[in-house]
């Protein structure tokens, strides 16, 4: 009796710790693993080679092994995953789902047994507000596609989605209209992993806020885009409880972290009138993302943010090697208790 009483009074002190310290925060990074050209991220072979989902699957299944061997439990899937999916002049590629039902079904067990937090962000063509109904439709087949993916692999609904609003085209009210009208008539199965970014150019946090108003969509908070595009001055730790408190109650939020570019990079260009390319130095532009996390930024705005919770995806060129050097920056900080 004795030691049952010392574990429930075990159970309720860690319920009555603040929330963030119940479980730690997520690190994750997107796709690409840097430095192991070994480990691919997708079937990236030709058409003509007739590359498919399952081959995807195995290289998955290796990324997964990194991940384990480092710890990390947060990862964004390719969107190309299954290579030419939605396609609309190569139909024999669109069934890779069904074909490929048995090996999404033990990729997926086994991200539970990682307690593994998996996401997808569909390339920047996809706008779901475009002014041009093809575009529109092609958008929502490839939304349909991707939460048929995450469905077949059986994840909790913490397996999101992540898209921009789009454009204004000259007029924002009847671009978030175009958005409103359509995220309404997509899918359940879409809707309920579907949730929107605010973005560096043209829909700052206070401009997706009414979209969720009228929608209920959960909203990501991107750190970087808020720094670049914020129109009315709204302070970082605002707009990040502001989007936080968009997420349905046993959902895990999300957000994005990463660092302003401030070196030049040297990029290939031709000259004027000349074939010839040559390497040329450009400023980096507002936006743009760094090789690195700068850790003593992360450990700000992570003190700023309080005890509430949240995961962590990480947008560095440098990939998991960030994710791993902000965390011994967390750890010399005394702060890896936080962290996975």
């Amino acid at each position: 009796m004795v030691v049952e009483a010392d574990r429930t009074r075990a159970a309720q002190s860690e319920l009555d710790q603040p929330v963030g310290l119940i479980s730690p925060r997520r690190l994750g990074f997107a796709v690409k693993i840097a430095g192991r050209p070994d480990l691919k991220d997708h079937d990236s072979r030709r058409w003509q080679n007739e590359p498919h989902l399952r081959v995807s699957l195995e290289y998955l299944d290796r990324i997964f092994d990194y991940l384990a061997e480092h710890g990390i439990r947060m990862y964004r899937l390719s969107s190309d995953i299954a290579p030419y999916s939605t396609h609309p002049d190569l139909p024999q590629f669109h069934h890779q789902i069904e074909e490929s039902r048995e090996a999404l079904a033990a990729i997926g067990a086994r991200a539970r047994d990682l307690d593994l937090r998996l996401s997808m962000h569909p390339a920047q063509y996809i706008v779901l507000n475009s002014p041009h109904e093809h575009v529109a439709d092609a958008s929502i087949r490839d939304f349909a596609h991707h939460a048929d993916f995450l469905d077949a692999l059986d994840l909790d609904l913490d397996a999101k989605i992540v898209t921009h609003t789009g454009g204004v085209y000259g007029d924002r009210d009847a671009a978030a209209e175009r958005f409103v009208r359509r995220y309404e008539a997509l899918p359940e199965s879409v809707r309920r992993r579907l949730v929107l970014e605010n973005d560096e150019v043209s829909w700052a946090v206070e401009e997706i806020l009414p979209i969720h108003e009228r929608t209920g969509i959960p909203l990501v908070f991107d750190t970087l885009h808020h720094a670049v595009n914020n129109p009315s001055g709204i302070a970082p730790h605002e707009a990040l409880h502001r989007c936080l408190a968009t997420w349905p109650v046993g959902q895990m939020p999300k957000i994005h972290v990463s660092t302003q570019r401030s070196a030049n990079r040297e990029v290939s260009r031709r000259g004027p009138g000349s074939a010839t390319r040559s390497l040329v130095s450009v400023a980096a532009k507002p936006g743009q993302h760094d090789d690195w996390i700068d850790g003593g930024d992360f450990l700000a705005f992570l003190a700023g943010a309080g005890e509430v919770r949240f995961d962590v995806m990480l947008e560095a060129k440098q990939k998991q090697l960030a994710l791993l050097r902000l965390r011994e920056d967390l750890r010399a900080a005394g702060q890896a208790h936080d962290i996975w």
